[in-house]
């Protein structure tokens, strides 16, 4: 049995379920509506091969040891997060608090399904900004850079080791995240309570801006 491999298992479970700007993206745009949702999770694992891909080749400590190509890139997800927060956060401020319809009387108290917001994320868009949100956080080369080495026995092969590591953790978030999303429109009934809604895309908006801020205050204090 390989020690090593189970273990990795579990660290990349626990890294790649740990809540954060991935989770905040997938969970908003499946609060939009379940294709939008499982196609952000799609592109989120398609970040993290790209990233693990890097790791592999080597490139990621190119990454590393240039500040210069570095610090884009941590400018580029920066800005990207703190774009996708506040217009989470000015959709919450658009997204009425109580239901609106008098006609409903009593009934628009019930426990029922809040209105689902028309289609505003298609796929392809959907599918963009997982990806970008994934593809761009400058700690994700680092991250694989440290952890991958350590989980490659001694006397063994590098390449196919890292690569069967890389395919490990790219199969955990198509796994985690379209799960996610299917979880999110399945608690609909009560995630699009207009009260609800409105909560969750605050929350969701307040932690990409916050993620996104971190970055550029990292960046200029560097």
């Amino acid at each position: 049995m390989d020690g090593q491999l189970i273990a990795f298992t579990g660290v990349a479970a626990g890294m790649v379920a740990m809540p954060g700007a991935d989770f905040a993206v997938v969970v908003r745009n499946a609060l939009d509506s379940r294709r939008a949702g499982v196609a952000t999770a799609v592109g989120v694992a398609g970040g993290l091969l790209v990233h693990t891909a890097l790791a592999v080749a080597g490139l990621a400590a190119v990454l590393v040891a240039v500040p210069t190509l570095f610090g884009a890139v941590q400018l580029l997800g920066g800005g990207y997060l703190l774009y996708l927060g506040v217009r989470a956060l000015a959709a919450a401020l658009r997204r009425p608090a109580v239901t609106t319809d008098r006609a409903a009387g009593p009934a628009a108290t019930a426990p029922a399904e809040g209105p689902r917001p028309a289609a505003l994320l298609g796929t392809t868009q959907s599918l963009r900004q997982g990806f970008l949100t994934n593809a761009l956080n400058p700690k994700a080369p680092v991250l694989f850079l440290s952890l991958l080495p350590q989980f490659v026995p001694a006397g063994q092969p590098a390449l196919p080791r890292t690569l069967l590591l890389a395919t490990v953790v790219v199969a955990m978030a198509l796994v985690w995240f379209p799960a996610l999303a299917l979880l999110v429109d399945r608690l609909g009934i009560w995630l699009r309570r207009p009260r609800v809604a409105r909560a969750l895309e605050a929350t969701t908006g307040a932690l990409l801006t916050a993620l996104g801020g971190i970055l550029l205050v990292e960046l200029a204090l560097a």
